[in-house]
């Protein structure tokens, strides 16, 4: 698996550490801490201004101290996410299913591009070019997500149970790519299955850099993954594993991960 690129790490330590304190972390500090992770300065300020550009970011000056906070967009998507992140749950064939149904106009095609980007990232599978289905609870999350791309407009959702005569599981394994999202699982699985086996006493920075390193890697995954019924999923599901390898990462990690961070600031202070 590759190594995720600085600026996704600055998001995850955005996402960890920052929102705790106002959203706002100084350059020195995340010099400091993506050092930890072995991103060297240059990197550092160059993705802090690609995701200046992108809105992610915002400048910001505390004490005297030159810092970036991150913009009340970035902050929703961030809230948004640890819902997925860290309480995932997996849905029942009971709930029923959410179904976006739209057609954008080709003089369109970019918001048409966006949509079905979005859709992809919120969990839904495609079952025609303009028909895609996700588990039911995802509504809310998508009716928020939709509203805040200004896309809406574009989709009509409705709430829906199957009743076709083919078989559910097959028709599910048409409309989501259940393949590549269980390579990704276990690629996950092959990378940081051997960390969360090992013993305890990491020193707080390579807890830091660990905890950080699986969480960037491991925060799109439940994105992708809508939490399918486990009836529908193929034997041996990959994601089963490597959830387990993610919660116990989290609950060995987390709490060194965020002593070595409060060492850091308490330096700056």
């Amino acid at each position: 698996m590759p190594p995720a690129p600085p600026r996704s790490l600055i998001v995850t330590i955005y996402g960890l550490y920052a929102r705790e304190v106002g959203g706002w972390l100084s350059v020195s500090s995340l010099i400091q801490l993506l050092a930890e992770l072995g991103v060297e300065d240059p990197a550092v300020r160059s993705s802090i201004s690609r995701l200046k550009r992108r809105g992610i970011l915002v400048a910001q000056r505390h004490g005297g101290r030159a810092g970036y906070a991150l913009s009340a967009h970035a902050r929703s998507i961030l809230d948004e996410g640890d819902q997925r992140i860290f309480a995932a749950t997996r849905a029942s064939l009971a709930d029923g299913w959410v179904m976006a149904v739209f057609s954008v106009p080709e003089a369109q095609r970019q918001q048409r591009y966006r949509l079905r980007s979005r859709l992809t990232w919120l969990g839904f599978g495609a079952v025609s070019s303009g028909v895609w289905i996700a588990p039911k609870r995802l509504l809310g999350p998508t009716q928020e997500a939709l509203a805040r791309d200004e896309l809406l407009a574009y989709v009509d959702l409705f709430e829906s149970n199957y009743v076709g005569p083919e078989d559910l599981r097959e028709e599910v394994a048409r409309w989501w790519d259940l393949d590549a999202l269980g390579t990704l699982y276990a690629d996950f699985q092959r990378e940081f299955a051997p960390i969360a086996q090992r013993r305890r006493g990491t020193r707080t920075g390579d807890a830091f850099a660990d905890y950080v390193r699986a969480l960037t890697t491991w925060r799109r995954l439940p994105y992708l993954d809508p939490g399918l019924p486990e009836e529908l999923l193929p034997p041996d599901w990959a994601g089963t594993l490597a959830q387990a390898t993610f919660s116990t990462l989290h609950k060995r990690l987390a709490t060194p991960a965020h002593q070595f961070v409060d060492t850091i600031r308490e330096g700056e202070s």
